[in-house]
This record gives structure tokens, C-alpha cells and sequence, in this order.
């Protein structure tokens, strides 16, 4: 899963919001701010992957393996003449 998809990104910033706050009420310097917005992103990435990965449905057991052929309609015999 690519780590800048809308969504993850999305994640990132609403997880990055209380960080930016303390940086603009000062008690984290710009540097500090800087360092900690990645660790935002993986886990916004994180957090994401997990919810994808809960939310896909399960493949029933009997089609994991090869792909079933369309059953072919049994031709009804002609009437002898």
C-alpha cells in the first residue's frame, strides 16, 4: 500500500494536528515538530493498513485455489423419430 494515498494522508494530518498545536503554543521548538511529523505519516500509514486489512471481506475456503469453469448446460436429447 502506497504510503501517500489520499486516506493515509488524510490520517496523517488529524494525527499531526495536536503535535502542530504544541508547536504553535511553543512548547515544542520547529525542529522537534519537524522530527515527529514522519512518525504522523507511519503511523497514520499503520492505522490505515489495519482498517483495510479488518474490513475486506473473507474469501470462502473452497475458492482460494484454481478459478471454477462455468458449468456447461446439459443439452436435453432430441425425441426419437
Amino acid at each position: 500500500m502506497n504510503p501517500l494515498r489520499w486516506d493515509v494522508l488524510l490520517v496523517g494530518f488529524v494525527l499531526a494536528l495536536p503535535l502542530l498545536a504544541l508547536g504553535l503554543r511553543g512548547d515544542l521548538s520547529a525542529d522537534e515538530v519537524v522530527m515527529r511529523l514522519p512518525w504522523c505519516l507511519a503511523a497514520a500509514w499503520g492505522a490505515v493498513a489495519l482498517l483495510r486489512l479488518a474490513s475486506t471481506p473473507r474469501v470462502p475456503a473452497g475458492t482460494k485455489g484454481t478459478p471454477r469453469r462455468p458449468q456447461q448446460p446439459v443439452a436435453e436429447e432430441e425425441p426419437a423419430a
